[in-house]
């Protein structure tokens, strides 16, 4: 915590990501936009909740009181004072610093502060761990969104990260997601109201939410990434922020890089937890042996949580490759099968190579000894992260 602390006194403000232009793709009649920019994925999630009609669902999993967070409350505001249903899901963990006048709705809005302890033994009541990692906004049932984006300014253009906008019926994924959700921790003797929850109208075979649910002990995120991985042929091109893979993963990779498949992945120089880049350190040396390409993000913190695989196949959404969230944290991510959003995917993966140092074996090897011996120590604790 006191690394972290000083790490992120030393960062440096100046520096942001380069303000590219959202990707769009069509799957069947669904729009997928593919955002690599926080503003303006800021800019269309305000714009989709002042057109909003019947209901917005909104959680997020940081939700920072500053410029950026309060344009996103003023907008939910706005739709309560039109008479729209609005519901929001916070982590009471992730935003504890957050002030509590900031985190004060008016009296329409219907609010989930998704609790820090939920059972007095949540070591033994496995059911009642986890965090709410998600990041979603869905409204009218016509357009959702999701992603690696939390909402506050410093990621509006100062961390590289991706975040999706559907519009089209798998909207219903989205949907479907932060009811099931609302229903199940919003308090039977509450004041909140309990969701309507329909089943899909039409079944899409290009795009399927997975969701981890630690209350239901399900975690399909894990076995996304597997089946994935276990399937490619010439490509595994992975965005991470928080990289520590666990034995099936890494296994897996290698296995792919074995059989000739060309495994990237892209991960921050320099992530806002030093303990997770230690930890994440302590698996390059196998990986690149193996033959897995490796490459630092320069300058600013990447958090995107993507994969796409030859070319056919892709994922979006909140969950890390790391055990908190394959294993832990309520997650969602999007799987999306179609050859459009791979290729935006591939696009997106090349043009950040370009800002990307390539981690080389021979001076991986070389790295100080006391850093080696960190890493050993340290590697343990990768059940915490």
């Amino acid at each position: 915590m006191v690394a972290d602390a000083i790490r992120k006194q030393r960062d440096h403000a100046d520096d942001k990501v380069p303000e590219h232009q959202p990707h769009t793709a069509q799957v069947q009649e669904i729009e997928l936009k593919t955002y690599t920019y926080g503003q303006h994925l800021y800019d269309d999630m305000i714009e989709a909740i002042d057109q909003a009609k019947d209901f917005v669902y909104l959680a997020s999993y940081m939700w920072k009181g500053d410029r950026v967070g309060q344009a996103i409350k003023d907008a939910v505001v706005r739709a309560a004072d039109r008479g729209v249903l609005v519901c929001v899901v916070f982590d009471g963990f992730a935003n504890f610093v957050v002030p509590r006048e900031f985190k004060t709705f008016p009296e329409g809005i219907h609010v989930l502060r998704f609790p820090v302890l939920r059972t007095a033994v949540p070591i033994i009541d496995i059911r009642s761990t986890g965090r709410d990692h998600r990041k979603i906004l869905v409204v009218d049932g016509r357009v959702g969104f999701v992603g690696g984006y939390n909402i506050g300014s410093l990621y509006a253009d100062s961390w590289r990260d991706t975040h999706v906008r559907v519009t089209g019926a798998a909207v219903w994924e989205l949907q479907n997601s932060f009811v099931d959700f609302w229903n199940r921790h919003r308090g039977a003797r509450s004041r909140r109201p309990e969701l309507p929850d329909s089943g899909t109208w039409r079944w899409n075979g290009s795009i399927h939410a997975a969701r981890n649910e630690p209350s239901r002990m399900i975690y399909p995120v894990r076995g996304l990434y597997l089946e994935a991985i276990d399937r490619a042929s010439q490509r595994i091109w992975i965005t991470q922020g928080y990289f520590i893979p666990d034995r099936e993963i890494k296994d897996g990779l290698l296995a792919a890089a074995t059989r000739g498949v060309d495994v990237r992945v892209i991960l921050p120089e320099r992530s806002n937890h030093v303990l997770a880049d230690v930890v994440a350190h302590s698996y390059f040396a196998e990986l690149l042996e193996g033959g897995v390409r490796l490459f630092h993000y320069r300058d600013v913190m990447v958090h995107a949580k993507t994969m796409t695989v030859d070319g056919q196949w892709a994922t979006i959404g909140t969950a890390n490759i790391d055990r908190l969230s394959l294993q832990g944290n309520y997650e969602i991510n999007l799987e999306i099968i179609d050859p459009d959003q791979a290729e935006v995917m591939e696009q997106i993966f090349r043009t950040d190579l370009e800002r990307c140092t390539e981690v080389e074996l021979d001076q991986w090897r070389e790295r100080a000894w006391y850093r080696k011996g960190v890493e050993r120590f340290l590697r343990p604790l990768q059940f915490m992260l």
